[in-house]
């Protein structure tokens, strides 16, 4: 999540020096919005992670995303404010 509350879905194959690209802001699109980790899935074929990440950046995946990112912070007890763009 972007500290703007919106979304930013990625693909890699290295998790590890993604997040460390994100932090140290080499990262185009990332790099004034401090983005952190808050959900990931793994997968053992590309193909099936660019499906997942074409998915989740459709409509009807952004709001499947934010529908299981407010319930899962919700029973955290966390209040979530998404932002719907």
């Amino acid at each position: 999540m972007l500290n703007n509350g919106k979304f930013y879905v990625g693909r890699t194959d290295n998790l590890k020096r993604r997040i460390s690209e994100h932090k140290n802001g080499k990262v185009r699109s990332t790099h004034l919005k401090l983005p952190r980790l808050i959900f990931y899935e793994a997968f053992l074929e590309k193909a099936d992670s660019t499906r997942r990440e074409r998915y989740l950046k459709s409509s009807k995946g952004k709001s499947t995303l934010r529908m299981m990112v407010k319930e899962t912070l919700a029973k955290c007890g966390h209040v979530a404010e998404l932002a719907y763009a």
